[in-house]
């Protein structure tokens, strides 16, 4: 992951011609780009089409093959339709001419009508908990050599676990799991950017929610996990610089897929936006 200063600057796309958006990926030593960094720039390029009367209030993507982080990205826009109270776009990411991720978005214009919600789980604030990377660096004191440097340093993310689990060696667990996030930075006030940083943090631990009872890991060299696809919903204003509370679960696994849900809370307990994704999880012979 990149540093804490580098967020913006990943989300933020050249545009090289109508429609037409490149980005890059940072440097940072992963074999294949990371998927929220995907959904990011992909929302991005969309919304830099749309009147800012409209805000992003979906969006489905689907992960087509793993992006190399050597290479930029090239987003491609269509402009669907532009509606009276709806906007829908098509956004194609591809490197070497072939697509690697494809979504679509719908926009609205701001709209008074029906008002309710979950209410958030009653669980510890996040100034009670320890870091994510206070809990690696105790975790990876039993690690192999070659794991304990994994998850040190400064990150786009800040994370606070509820109920962490050891990453190389997982013991069985509900399909459950919630974790306070923000981005670390301070962030301008266009609520477009706040939108465009939670969907980058959304894809961070919503995959991990599947293999949780099965005491599975990416970290093991068995596993084989990939995000297959993403879906988003955006339900009220937020900020993506202070504390949110992402309650995630797994309501099932099967044919090497496992499903996952996520819904996401202010520290006031409003439900700002919720997310499912799907992914691939293969367990190989030994």
């Amino acid at each position: 992951m990149q540093p804490l200063n580098k967020i913006i600057e990943t989300l933020d796309l050249e545009e090289i011609e109508l429609n037409h958006y490149l980005a890059t990926s940072p440097n940072e030593g992963w074999q294949r780009v990371y998927g929220g960094q995907v959904i990011g720039q992909a929302l991005v390029a969309a919304s830099r089409t749309v009147s800012t009367d409209r805000s992003a209030h979906s969006l489905h993507g689907y992960f087509l093959r793993a992006g190399d982080t050597d290479i930029p990205i090239l987003y491609k826009v269509d402009r669907i339709r532009d509606g009276k109270s709806f906007t829908t776009r098509r956004v194609v990411a591809v490197q070497r001419g072939q697509a690697i991720f494809t979504m679509s978005i719908s926009f609205q214009i701001d709209e008074e009508g029906l008002d309710h919600q979950f209410d958030m789980p009653d669980v510890p604030l996040p100034d009670a908990l320890q870091t994510d990377e206070e809990i690696r660096q105790q975790q990876s004191k039993n690690w192999p050599a070659e794991f304990q440097d994994s998850f040190v340093g400064s990150t786009a993310i800040q994370v606070r676990p509820i109920d962490p689990v050891d990453m190389l060696h997982p013991e069985p667990a509900p399909p459950v799991q919630r974790c306070w996030m923000r981005c670390g930075e301070k962030l301008p006030d266009d609520p477009r950017i706040h939108q465009c940083v939670l969907a980058y943090l959304s894809d961070w631990s919503l995959l991990d929610t599947a293999t949780r009872p099965h005491a599975v890991s990416f970290m093991q060299d068995n596993v084989q996990v990939a995000s297959l696809d993403h879906a988003m919903w955006f339900h009220r204003p937020f900020r993506a610089d202070e504390w949110l509370l992402y309650d995630q679960d797994s309501p099932s696994a099967n044919g090497a897929r496992g499903f996952n849900r996520g819904l996401i809370y202010n520290l006031a307990g409003e439900l700002v936006a919720s997310t499912t994704q799907e992914g691939l999880v293969r367990i190989h012979p030994e």
